[in-house]
């Protein structure tokens, strides 16, 4: 479990896609002990298990689910990745509760600049709509971010420059790919309602 507030990004340095399966060797200043192998950590939003570091190179193998979910089919040498650990009992929770299974991915509409923050518009399959709620909390590539507005296409969100300076969501484009996590309560809520 995360909370989406990112604090550390990454470079990825090599990326072996093989049948279906792919490793990811990435580059970052994020620290890690012998004992963090095997744990969770969310890189982009998807919740991948550490299998090795050796001082700033951490290796994650992704699985044909997760390549089909999330933006990693696209992913090439030099991408920037969202990196967070996973929660540890009794600290705190800036963002929201994520669990780093990925949704769906969704593409970029516009980006307009207020000042120094950005407004994003996304566009969203209509089949994902109920899990929209505005107001309500969305993760975008690993980030738990507040949707600020339903679009008949899809939503808008609002990065401040804080969020834009420690993530990779300030080298966003239009019709860039991101990953998508809805929040789990909206989602659970929508299972019992059937």
């Amino acid at each position: 479990m995360f909370n989406g507030i990112i604090k550390n990004t990454g470079k990825i340095s090599k990326i072996y896609k093989r049948n279906n399966n792919c490793v990811m060797e990435i580059l970052s200043q994020m620290k890690f002990t012998k004992n963090e192998i095997g744990t969770s950590i969310s890189c982009s939003g998807a919740c991948l298990t550490l299998e090795k570091f050796n001082k700033n190179l951490v290796k994650f193998y992704v699985s044909k689910e997760t390549l089909h979910k999330t933006t990693f089919k696209l992913s090439k040498k030099g991408d920037i990745i969202n990196l967070e650990k996973s929660l540890k009992y009794g600290e705190r929770i800036s963002g929201h509760l994520v669990q780093g299974h990925v949704d769906t991915t969704c593409s970029i509409s516009k980006i307009y600049f207020v000042g120094k923050s950005w407004l994003i518009n996304f566009k969203l399959s209509n089949k994902f709509r109920k899990y929209l709620v505005q107001k309500g909390s969305i993760t975008i590539n690993g980030v738990s971010l507040t949707i600020v507005k339903i679009l008949k296409n899809g939503f808008q969100i609002a990065i401040i420059p804080q969020t834009l300076k420690l993530t990779n969501l300030i080298h966003l484009k239009v019709k860039d790919e991101v990953n998508v996590e809805f929040d789990i309560l909206g989602k659970y809520m929508k299972s019992l309602v059937k």
